[in-house]
């Protein structure tokens, strides 16, 4: 089970259920969001982004602190695939 809760300005806690419960702070700038998500909610973008990295890794692996765009450093398909599981461009 993935939870999104917003903290203040561009910070957000998601907590995954998994197993073990973890959580990680992750910043998404009004960039991300746009280039990301295409105007899909905050919410929307990093419940699909948790569960595009939870097909790879398990939740314990996940950074416990990030900017979205670092899953793009670890996996070059995650632009590409985040905008075709929220349906945008």
């Amino acid at each position: 089970m993935i939870t999104v809760k917003h903290l203040e300005g561009e910070e957000w806690e998601v907590t995954v259920k998994a197993g073990a419960t973890t959580r990680h702070r992750v910043r998404v700038t009004p960039s991300d969001l746009e280039r990301f998500g295409g105007g899909a909610s905050a919410e929307d973008l990093l419940q699909e982004s948790f569960r595009f990295l939870l097909e790879r890794e398990s939740n314990t692996s996940i950074l416990g602190s990030f900017d979205l765009p670092v899953i793009s450093s670890y996996f070059s398909e995650y632009e590409t695939d985040i905008r075709q599981r929220l349906g945008v461009g």
